[in-house]
């Protein structure tokens, strides 16, 4: 038993492996189960119970845990666990809880929550059918798999709200329905101990479950355990009312208890402070046949359209939003939280009463996201300069973790997907910010699950819908790549390293003779610039475009370094010399040496900041060209310019081109947003769909990067390089998370030279530069000065 609570108390920590290893290789004892009446695939709720009596209370009791789409496990009216955190069908997660703690000596129940979002369900929930799944650990603990032995009922409380885009949310939604419940027939307490389910009938099987690899399984759901940890939930501080009816409230009172007599009705605008996700929890006394709805938004919207301005003001605003509606069955605190958890600035919370008053006695709400913990800081001397730096910190902070669930997400509001060209920015950022990088792996590894045979992955995964983007598949080599230099896991790179060979394979059957790219399939999205129609750069009519080239030679290269790390030296020699002869061509094609830039076609008729950021980062430029180069990024408006995604590179080729020293002079579009009272970075400059995009939080990874100059000199962050750059500040200090545990940078400036402190982890050795001159650095305390 000591040597069980071991292995438990490994599982937490890591939430990667089943206590008893033989669950990972041959099929299971549990079976999956429904209801009798589940429909397969339509919207539904269902609840599940199982009665265990034990003779005393054990020490561990190990279960593994599952569900099509989602669960909620219960033990005696305490919930334990939920998810499953979000796969595919041939990676079909299960969580691993140990209920030893809320188990007791006689009757104990166990009981779920199991609901299908049917045709309406966010486009990252894959599904086969509606079922629950629940395997003892060992034999002990088989007494309560899932089988006929439970009961079940349909909840018939539920119905869902679909979102209507261009009514109800500004464009593109994709990320499921509201939930209509009608307390008068909920089965309140049908969690706890006491409930009675004699009326219940026994669940159906749908067959035995197998984990992924087990010989001969029949199954559509292969299980793989949970590989990231729980997510995190905390309370919220409370909303803050905002508007009543038609009266703006100046003094913004707390939302505290509210009535709303018989046969009447009344609306309160609530207001979190910032963007945020979770769940609201509403309690409600008596008001039988009342409805009650929130609906949410990030933003309220200037009238008759989707404009929001500045996101503070809420006078003579309209209110749009995706909904919920409790109606009231009448009794005392009965509270209501959703299923899925919700996004929201803002909270409407409109009540219509029947013949009976009703109390809103609260209304709360509770923060969830994954539990990302910032551990790097940043600070200057400087107070104006210092204000700044924290906000923008802050806020991209808040970004990061509203847009990181089970996976990165695009946006939380809208899509709740996670792209690569997104979740290249937010690993970076993740990394830096926290150190914690097990979701960066899922994320590399979920992506890499939806390669199909041609080579390419999907552009974004989970996904039910397949979708291609080809330059994102380049761009999962670079999010490797990146993950190969900031972690030390280099049997995982190696494992990898089939899929971006695949890539490129896929990308070399679609080269001309010259190298560069015929006419491409799908969609060929770099970025939303405004004139690119749906954000694919200009090609000529044979297809070649500077973007779309300039993204494949960055993957060989890419390529070409994880195969010297960890893979085939040939190969890394191969996509070495690809790389070459593809940026001879490029510049054949599109060098205009007058401007000392790329054009975007053989045409030479328009030009961008796109492909010239990535002629710098890859070398295709060096010296005098790539600076000139860098100076023309900023300083020549005729060049298209990139969006806050795409910013990322133009800051990467400013800093590789010797212009680092102006990054902070580059942020005036996340000083605009700050402005119109965003808490969050947006998708887009304004006019922008989502106010929550968190591939704009890239600023927080160059404060790290770029100002204190703090980079990997070798793979696995082996050795550290760091190249401050103070623009116009003359101070600045800071720490950042490393794998084997912190480095700290404290600077000043000294005349024309610089005066510094670092710390470097035990066994981490690094270099110091500054203006061309190089200092090197010991693991431990360095302290020197550089003219």
């Amino acid at each position: 038993m000591i040597l069980k609570r071991l292995v438990l108390l490994i599982l937490a920590a890591t939430a990667t492996h089943a206590a008893n290893p033989e669950l990972l290789t041959r099929p299971w004892s549990a079976q999956w189960i429904t209801a009798p009446t589940a429909s397969r695939t339509e919207y539904g709720v269902y609840h599940f119970r199982r009665t265990l009596t034990l003779s005393s209370k054990p020490s561990a009791f190990l279960v593994h845990v599952s569900a099509d789409n989602r669960y909620q496990l219960y033990v005696n009216g305490t919930r334990v666990s939920w998810g499953p955190a979000r796969g595919d069908l041939y990676h079909w997660r299960y969580e691993t809880v140990d209920l030893a703690p809320h188990l007791n000596a006689g009757r104990n129940v166990l009981a779920a929550v199991v609901w299908n979002f049917g045709p309406d369900s966010p486009l990252a929930q894959v599904t086969h059918e509606t079922g629950f799944l629940l395997q003892g650990d060992e034999a002990a603990e088989r007494i309560i798999d899932t089988g006929a032995t439970w009961k079940t009922e349909v909840d018939a409380a539920y119905s869902p709200i679909p979102v209507r885009m261009s009514r109800d949310v500004a464009g593109y939604y994709v990320a499921g329905p509201g939930e209509r419940v009608d307390g008068s027939k909920y089965p309140w307490g049908w969690e706890t101990a006491a409930f009675d389910d004699s009326t219940w009938p026994a669940a159906r099987t749908l067959g035995q479950a197998a984990p992924r690899g087990a010989n001969d399984a029949h199954s559509f759901w292969m299980m793989v355990p949970r590989n990231i940890p729980a997510e995190e939930e905390k309370p919220e501080p409370e909303l803050r009312v905002r508007k009543m009816d038609n009266s703006v409230l100046d003094q913004s009172p707390n939302m505290s208890a509210w009535t709303v007599k018989a046969n009447s009705k009344g609306t309160l605008i609530l207001d979190q402070g910032y963007y945020t996700t979770g769940y609201p929890e509403l309690v409600v006394n008596g008001g039988r046949g009342a409805t009650v709805s929130l609906r949410y938004a990030e933003s309220l919207f200037e009238p008759g359209g989707w404009i929001k301005g500045n996101r503070n003001a809420v006078a003579g605003k309209d209110f749009k939003g995706n909904q919920d509606i409790f109606i009231a069955g009448g009794g005392t605190n009965r509270m209501w939280r959703p299923l899925w958890w919700r996004t929201w600035r803002y909270i409407e919370l409109h009540v219509e009463t029947a013949a009976e008053p009703i109390t809103v006695q609260s209304l709360k709400t509770t923060f969830t996201g994954y539990p990302f913990v910032q551990r790097a800081r940043i600070q200057t001397s400087d107070p104006a300069a210092n204000d700044e730096l924290q906000r923008m910190l802050e806020v991209s902070w808040r970004t990061l973790r509203v847009d990181a669930h089970e996976t990165f997400m695009d946006c939380a509001y809208y899509e709740q997907l996670q792209y690569i060209g997104d979740s290249r920015l937010e690993a970076l950022t993740a990394m830096t910010l926290s150190g914690d990088a097990r979701l960066v792996k899922s994320a590399i590894e979920t992506i890499q699950q939806t390669q199909t045979a041609d080579g390419l992955t999907f552009s974004r995964g989970p996904s039910r819908l397949p979708q291609y983007i080809p330059p994102f598949s380049l761009l999962w080599i670079g999010m490797l790549h990146d993950y190969s230099l900031y972690q030390a896991d280099p049997a995982f790179v190696r494992q990898m390293l089939p899929t971006a060979r695949a890539v490129l394979s896929w990308f070399a059957s679609h080269q001309k003779p010259n190298g560069s790219l015929e006419v491409m399939p799908w969609w060929n999205y770099a970025d939303w610039v405004s004139s690119w129609k749906g954000g694919v750069p200009p090609m000529g009519p044979d297809g070649s475009s500077s973007v779309l080239d300039m993204f494949l030679l960055a993957g060989y290269q890419w390529a070409a370094d994880l195969e010297n790390q960890a893979g085939s030296p040939a190969l890394a020699q191969e996509y070495t010399q690809k790389a070459k002869t593809l940026g001879e061509t490029v510049r054949t094609l599109y060098f205009d040496p007058s401007r000392g830039l790329l054009a975007d076609t053989p045409a030479k008729d328009s030009f961008s900041q796109h492909p010239n950021a990535f002629a710098i980062i890859t070398g295709l430029l060096r010296g005098n060209e790539a600076h000139r180069a860098a100076e023309a990024l900023i300083e020549d408006n005729s060049l298209t310019q990139s969006t806050l995604y795409f910013r990322y590179y133009v800051h990467s080729a400013l800093l590789q081109g010797g212009l680092g020293d102006r990054f902070l002079d580059q942020l005036g579009t996340w000083r605009d947003a700050l402005k119109i009272g965003l808490t969050t970075w947006p998708e887009m400059p304004e006019p922008s769909r989502s106010d929550a995009h968190a591939w704009s939080s890239h600023i927080a990874f160059d404060f790290f990067r770029t100002m204190l100059g703090i980079t990997p000199d070798a793979p696995q962050f082996a050795t550290v390089r760091i190249e401050p750059h103070l623009g116009k500040l003359n101070d600045l200090s800071g720490s950042m998370p490393h794998p084997k545990g912190e480095i700290a940078v404290s600077l000043k400036r000294v005349g024309s030279g610089i005066h510094a402190r670092i710390q470097l982890p035990a066994g981490v050795p690094g270099q110091f530069v500054w203006n061309g001159k190089r200092h090197a650095l010991t693991p431990g305390t360095n302290e020197f000065t550089v003219d």
